[in-house]
């Protein structure tokens, strides 16, 4: 008796090919608005403070990759356009050492008591660069210290 295996047969139809990946677009800080998202920047740090560091006393035992505590620290970075607060949080605090060179990837803006906020949450990355950024930092150009009012605006008809 001869059994019969079906061949399967290429008609074209079967797994797309990925689409290529997109090339990062850099932006500068003086581009950067309320609200917005998915900005890729290369900043040095200026300063680093610590806001925050408690221990989770929920957390029996650490979680695996996880210290188990919270850290909040708020960096002044900057580009040869300005300057804006980033929120470093956990292991990102480590990252952000004074003098450095940092690539923030997927990057959002906060709003936090009415000032920008740069954030990097988990679908973005921060990543510190080998070689020093050749621009000097613009100071005088803070972004985070100008301050914002909500203004809800009534649709007229």
């Amino acid at each position: 008796m001869e059994s019969e295996t079906p061949q399967k047969q290429n008609n074209g139809e079967g797994t797309a090919p990925k689409p290529a990946m997109r090339k990062p677009v850099f932006v500068k800080v003086e581009q950067l608005k309320p609200g917005t998202n998915g900005h890729n920047l290369t900043l040095k740090v200026q300063t680093s403070s610590t806001v925050l560091q408690k221990k989770d006393r929920n957390l029996p035992t650490p979680i695996r990759g996880s210290s188990g505590q919270t850290r909040i620290a708020e960096c002044l970075v900057g580009d040869e356009t300005g300057t804006i607060l980033f929120t470093a949080r956990n292991d990102q605090v480590d990252l952000l050492k004074v003098g450095s060179t940092v690539n923030f990837r997927n990057a959002k803006i906060d709003m936090f008591k009415g000032s920008m906020r740069l954030v990097v949450d988990k679908w973005g990355l921060v990543e510190v660069v080998n070689e020093s950024a050749n621009f000097e930092v613009k100071l005088d150009n803070n972004l985070s210290a100008i301050e914002y009012e909500l203004v809800n605006v009534v649709a007229q008809e």
